[in-house]
């Protein structure tokens, strides 16, 4: 256990705590390794991958749903609170199933692609879904 654990190398906090293996920051929720605190820069674990372990097919960022699963292109997932759709009388309820997505660097945080039956192709935020 680190006794004082090393600033926050995103946001310069200084409220940092460990947990299991790894180094938090509370006010980014930036995760590290206490090794690569030294390194040049701080902590370039969250740019090219999570957690020490390489990118899926080369992505440079990973993609985790509302629960914190690291999702992938291909999973399936599953809505967690309603959604309301603009132009649509009737939203996207919780619990409904969507397979066969696609991570993508959307607009506004809209990082899944995807279709739901009986509403087409349409992009969701990974906190608004769990994976299945």
């Amino acid at each position: 256990m680190i006794e004082n654990p090393p600033p926050c190398p995103k946001c310069s906090c200084e409220y940092t705590y460990e947990m299991n293996a790894l180094v938090v920051c509370p006010e980014c929720s930036h995760e590290w390794a206490p090794a690569e605190s030294g390194a040049e820069g701080g902590g370039a674990v969250g740019e090219g991958s999570e957690m020490g372990v390489p990118p899926a097919e080369g992505r440079g960022r990973v993609v985790k749903d509302a629960v914190g699963n690291v999702l992938h292109d291909g999973d399936s997932v599953v809505v967690v609170k309603a959604l309301k759709v603009k132009g649509s009388p009737s939203g996207i309820k919780a619990g409904t199933k969507v397979r066969n997505i696609r991570l993508v660097d959307g607009v506004d945080g809209h990082d899944i692609d995807c279709k739901i039956d009986g509403f087409g192709a349409m992009q969701l935020k990974s906190g608004v879904v769990k994976k299945a």
